[in-house]
């Protein structure tokens, strides 16, 4: 056991080591895309215009939502290569791994694909001094159900039967309720393998939000994010489901669109009972997302979905994720450049780029609220 335990902590270092790594190769490299200029502290260079580095400084330790980690990366990139002098190393983990590093005073922000619990936001008041921690939402979009079934393209299901399938009721690709959905389809009498995530996840309790809403007679569970159901089979991480998805012919999971797009993986048109189901795409779940409302109070700006919506074309199953600071109480030596980074992050430039990758922008009117919000953080 000592063996195994010794062995997982040098797994873990080497890990953390390439992250690190990862990212200072990202700066050493990004002379190459500012034009040939010298970015340094204040600049605004020619490949991320509307970054303002301000008085950032140093290194940036974030961690939390794998939901968010292709955003991130996007963001961490332009961001480096525009502030010399700055390092921001996101540690893509779980939204609840991320929260319990915020609480703990480990990093200067965390990920997250749920707001805050009011358990969570008193704990955040022993690191944040003299404030609390805040939801800031940053970056939205479709929760894909990817799936691998040899021979099958295309594949509809509705609430109901996604609720079904993950509790482990329906277990055949060939099942009734899965045809009925699918008139015209060649389904195969194969077992469904349907993958879950193994460790706290937002993007489990969106899920959960979701089939509960939209299937409260078929998903008697409450939205947690460890995994409520029996059966299935556990992976870690969005990646980690993705890759069993994309190995495993029969199977079936939840991630963020981002995965599905870049790992070629087929992704599941929901019936919401609109006029036609609706495609995972960034344009339809920004959809569903336009309708969010602040539920928040304060400085706090955590959003109300409507995972039962039946606008024409509006995906339902989508998410939120949030980058979670101290309103006051920041840490001073990184207190600026958490403000310059998510600063960029809400940018209209920050938030552009996140169509292509699979990502939704927060609608304006909530996303000026954040920049104002951000502006203000002591």
């Amino acid at each position: 056991m000592k063996l195994q335990r010794k062995n997982r902590l040098r797994a873990t270092a080497l890990g953390a080591l390439a992250v690190s790594g990862a990212l200072v190769l990202t700066a050493c490299g990004s002379d190459d895309n500012t034009g040939g200029s010298t970015p340094g502290n204040g600049d605004k260079t020619t490949a991320a215009s509307s970054i303002d580095c301000g008085k950032a400084k140093g290194q940036l330790r974030a961690s939390g939502s794998s939901a968010q980690k292709n955003a991130m990366d996007l963001w961490v990139k332009n961001y480096m290569a525009a502030c010399s002098g700055v390092e921001i190393n996101y540690n893509s983990s779980s939204s609840g791994e991320g929260i319990v590093a915020f609480n703990q005073g480990t990093v200067g922000f965390a990920g997250s694909d749920s707001a805050l619990k009011p358990e969570e936001v008193a704990e955040s008041k022993k690191s944040c001094k003299t404030g609390q921690g805040i939801n800031l939402p940053m970056v939205g979009g479709p929760i894909a159900i990817g799936y691998h079934l040899e021979g099958v393209d295309k594949l509809t299901l509705d609430a109901p039967t996604l609720a079904k399938i993950f509790d482990t009721k329906i277990k055949k690709w060939n099942d009734p309720a899965i045809a009925k959905l699918n008139e015209g389809v060649n389904l195969p009498d194969k077992a469904i393998q349907a993958f879950h995530r193994s460790e706290d996840s937002g993007t489990t309790q969106n899920l959960g939000k979701y089939l509960a809403a939209a299937a409260p007679n078929e998903w008697k569970y409450e939205a947690e994010k460890k995994w409520p159901a029996p059966g299935g089979q556990a992976a870690s991480g969005s990646s980690g489901i993705a890759a069993q998805v994309k190995q495993v012919d029969g199977a079936i999971g939840y991630f963020e669109l981002s995965y599905a797009k870049s790992q070629n993986i087929s992704t599941v048109a929901v019936d919401n009972g609109g006029s036609a189901p609706a495609e995972a795409t960034s344009e339809n779940a920004s959809k569903a997302i336009a309708a969010a409302k602040v539920k928040g109070t304060g400085k706090d700006l955590a959003l109300e979905l409507d995972y039962a919506t039946k606008a024409d074309g509006a995906y339902p199953l989508v998410l939120v994720t949030y980058e979670v600071v101290c309103d006051t109480g920041n840490k001073p030596e990184t207190l600026d450049t958490v403000k310059s980074f998510l600063s960029y992050a809400a940018s209209e430039d920050g938030q552009k780029i996140l169509t292509d990758a699979g990502y939704a922008p927060i609608p304006a009117e909530i996303n000026a609220k954040v920049r104002e919000t951000i502006n203000g953080l002591s």
